[in-house]
């Protein structure tokens, strides 16, 4: 159902309020719900309080039990044709995150659902075994976190991801990692070995040097100066880092694009890339809902500038134009990106990782004839 057909309902001020105080350390400051759903429900302050105060949200994880664990695309603006995901939802809150919208698939909001309820694919490793050692499968590097991070919070306690990246170890596949976290310096230990075969590299998302709008924008993803410092050992031990200025959010961090960017060379990356500011579906509301209440001073020009760089539109998404926009301000950013990468020596090689070492282990199929004469596929 179109989503204006929906009833809708607004909550009372003392949900509002309580709310707010709910959703402290999170990112988004709502909960709205999904677009698919035919009852909508907003928030509206009339000016009203409570003295009742609800604990702070807590995080929820929810078992998923999928078929497959690659995830395959065709998209003509994405440099690498299959992803594994093996969290959807992301306790670190970004208020831009491009993934907040499938959560409305689910039944639950992009908002503060999407930080507060995590699904978990634990079957991840067993299903990557299995579909790396079919005959069918041809090699190719895969993108490990195209949606959310596979270094939140939760993959402390259950280390999906790190069991992940043991089974690719073994089938000796090519990898390339997007993080926030610091949490990636655990498993030094089996990216130090795969870097020496040139099986991995790692991209560090990194977006403002700021600790104040690092906090607020990105509540609960590690500091800026620890992301450096992910960066630095990352390197120390032989691993290829690229540095993601993303997203470029105009007149909020896009004067600290050199400045990124320095810093990143500074610590070892040898990479960069950027993203323009995405806002597809429910996000649009969500960051300007955030961007009003945080930093009402610029919230015009910030809208206005993107707004410039998408024909008017809070957002197009079309191939190679989701990521860019196009117009004056979006070649302004592209030039000073590209001067700034040039005179700082970065991108000046591609990298390539390897994709002829790649075999299944020997006994990957235990008691077949294959595997009884050392044969891999």
């Amino acid at each position: 159902m179109p989503h204006q057909e929906k009833w809708k309902t607004r909550s009372n001020s003392a949900d509002w309020s309580e709310l707010r105080d709910q959703a402290r350390g999170r990112g988004a400051r709502s909960n709205a719900s999904g677009r698919f759903e035919r009852q909508y429900a907003e928030p509206f302050d009339d000016g009203w309080t409570t003295e009742e105060k609800l604990p702070t949200l807590q995080t929820e994880t929810i078992l998923e039990k999928p078929k497959t664990i690659i995830t395959y695309n065709t998209s003509p603006d994405i440099g690498f044709d299959r992803t594994i995901n093996p969290y959807k939802g992301c306790e670190h809150g970004c208020i831009y995150c491009f993934a907040r919208p499938n959560h409305a698939y689910r039944g639950l909001s992009s908002g503060l659902d999407f930080e507060t309820k995590i699904f978990v694919k634990p079957s991840g490793p067993a299903l990557l075994r299995r579909e790396l050692s079919k005959k069918s499968y041809t090699v190719s590097r895969i993108q490990f976190a195209g949606d959310t991070d596979i270094y939140q919070p939760v993959e402390k306690e259950l280390r999906i991801t790190r069991e992940i990246l043991e089974v690719l170890s073994e089938f000796n596949h090519p990898v390339m990692l997007i993080t926030k976290s610091a949490l990636i310096l655990r498993d030094l230990d089996l990216l130090a070995p795969m870097a020496e075969k040139g099986l991995v590299s790692v991209a560090i998302s990194f977006t403002t040097l700021d600790r104040k709008l690092a906090r607020t924008m990105e509540p609960r993803c590690a500091a800026p100066h620890r992301r450096l410092e992910t960066m630095r050992e990352l390197v120390a031990a032989g691993i290829p880092v690229t540095a993601m200025t993303a997203p470029v959010i105009p007149a909020l961090n896009d004067p600290e694009l050199e400045s990124l960017l320095e810093a990143a060379a500074d610590a070892g990356a040898t990479r960069a890339g950027y993203v323009l500011l995405r806002l597809p579906l429910e996000i649009a509301g969500l960051f300007t809902e955030w961007l009003e209440a945080n930093y009402p001073d610029r919230a015009k020009k910030v809208m206005s500038l993107l707004r410039s760089a998408h024909n008017g539109e809070d957002y197009r998404s079309d191939w190679k134009v989701r990521g860019r926009g196009d117009g004056p301000y979006a070649d302004l950013i592209a030039a000073r990106f590209k001067n700034a990468v040039r005179r700082l020596g970065l991108n000046t090689a591609k990298l390539n990782l390897r994709t002829d070492l790649f075999r299944p282990p020997p006994l990957t199929n235990p008691g077949s004839q294959m595997s009884l004469f050392g044969e891999h596929r």
